[in-house]
């Protein structure tokens, strides 16, 4: 990539529409899940998939199930995308809301 063209993939990534939201992560082997939050949806599962395998993901739980059942038995889905909000937070405590919610409708650890 040159200097114009890497220009202007800087400026389209710094412009993308970025969407909050909560997400589930669950172990198909063990029926374990894990649901969170992220100010950025289309990001977070590699994020974790990227610690999980170099086994540096910060949730004991989750990890000790990534490294006995493998991570062809593992999913990932949005749960909820959350409106855009112009003040940071007020979206950071709608997250923390939503969380509280899916966590307990799903019996789910936070991640």
């Amino acid at each position: 990539m040159q200097g114009r063209e890497r220009k202007a993939a800087v400026a389209a990534y710094k412009e993308r529409k970025v969407s909050a939201g909560i997400y589930a992560v669950a172990c198909t082997a063990s029926g374990e899940r894990w649901v969170g939050r992220a100010p950025d949806l289309a990001t977070i599962q590699n994020r974790l998939w990227f610690t999980l395998k170099l086994g540096v993901n910060p949730h004991p739980g989750l990890q000790q199930a990534w490294n006995s059942h493998g991570a062809d038995r593992f999913t990932f889905e949005v749960l909820e995308r959350l409106p855009e909000e112009a003040l940071a937070f007020a979206r950071d405590a709608a997250l923390k809301r939503r969380l509280a919610h899916w966590c307990a409708a799903l019996g789910a650890a936070v991640i």
